[in-house]
């Protein structure tokens, strides 16, 4: 009941949020949340550390962003299509790379995202280093006008609660079980008569998807996609908000990314510090705060509660 009430108070600050904040600032924040949940699933659950996951979140966004301007499709169209290629490369990068473990995964992930930013900067339809411009938003089920910023952050706020949903739906199930079975001692799964690689690579196209979906959706926040969106800083971003908020919990990344995103907003005016001081947080998250934001208060709090022996023994 706790929980449920929660859940109904945080369901209101958002639907009222815009009306104190600027409304691209939170759909910003949401696209994150949706991109570090991905990367969460993978590396949190399945143990996989992808250097490279900013390949199928800028892939999904260029995608969404060219069947908007060229073809004219509905949102929800474009979301769909951006998500469903993005999972379609996450199958092929899994099926390539999850053979292998550790920092050899983690490099070839971000070989192949490194071609795959070759790819885009020579393609014609991506604008090179211009990047594709004035995306438009067409209408959300060719009904809805979404156009206004005001109207569109409800669409984000709708997608992105979906997609958490999904995210707790798959981490609390028989395959998030098992996931976390993998990641903790692979060879015993095995023996178990499971194939761990077909694990990972259904992990690695859920993930893969989840970031094609916040992809698809920033470059209609933004209206624009660029190469930044695939290059490696991006991958790094998602890699702080994780370890930030807490690696392998639910709410976690979720926290990282809105702190992130928010100190990124506060630092923009310092140009290049702003990466100075995103190296600097992760330093100390570190060495401090190994858990993370969540895992620590988590931890805190198990210690501080009183146990029911306890009071037990003190009874």
């Amino acid at each position: 009941m706790t929980r449920t009430l929660w859940l109904g108070l945080l369901l209101v600050a958002l639907i009222a949020a815009p009306l104190a904040i600027y409304p691209v600032l939170l759909m910003s924040i949401l696209c994150f949340v949706i991109f570090a949940s991905s990367f969460n699933l993978l590396l949190g659950y399945a143990g996989l550390l992808c250097f490279g996951h900013a390949m199928f979140f800028g892939t999904a966004a260029y995608v969404a962003g060219y069947l908007l301007k060229t073809y004219g499709v509905s949102v929800e169209v474009a979301l769909i299509a951006g998500t469903l290629l993005s999972a379609a490369m996450g199958y092929v990068v899994g099926i390539i790379s999850v053979r292998r473990s550790g920092i050899q995964f983690a490099m070839i992930t971000l070989a192949i995202s490194q071609f795959v930013y070759f790819l885009l900067l020579q393609a014609e339809f991506t604008g090179g280093e211009d990047g594709m411009q004035r995306i438009p938003r067409s209408t959300l089920f060719g009904i809805f006008d979404v156009s206004d910023h005001m109207a569109f952050y409800y669409v984000t706020l709708t997608v992105a609660v979906l997609a958490v949903a999904f995210f707790y739906r798959v981490v609390h199930s028989p395959f998030g079980e098992i996931l976390r079975a993998i990641r903790d001692n692979e060879p015993r799964v095995e023996s178990l008569g499971f194939r761990p690689e077909r694990y990972k690579i259904l992990a690695m196209t859920l993930s893969a998807g989840l970031a094609g979906l916040a992809g698809a959706l920033k470059a209609m926040v933004f209206q624009f996609a660029t190469l930044t969106d695939v290059s490696w800083p991006i991958s790094a971003e998602v890699i702080l908000m994780t370890l930030l908020g807490g690696l392998g919990t639910l709410t976690g990344p979720m926290l990282g990314a809105g702190i992130v995103i928010l100190m990124n907003d506060e630092l923009a005016q310092f140009g290049e510090w702003a990466l100075i001081a995103q190296g600097v947080i992760l330093l100390l998250v570190i060495i401090f705060f190994r858990r993370g934001v969540v895992g620590e208060v988590s931890a805190l709090w198990r210690r501080l509660r009183p146990s029911p022996d306890r009071n037990q023994d003190r009874g």
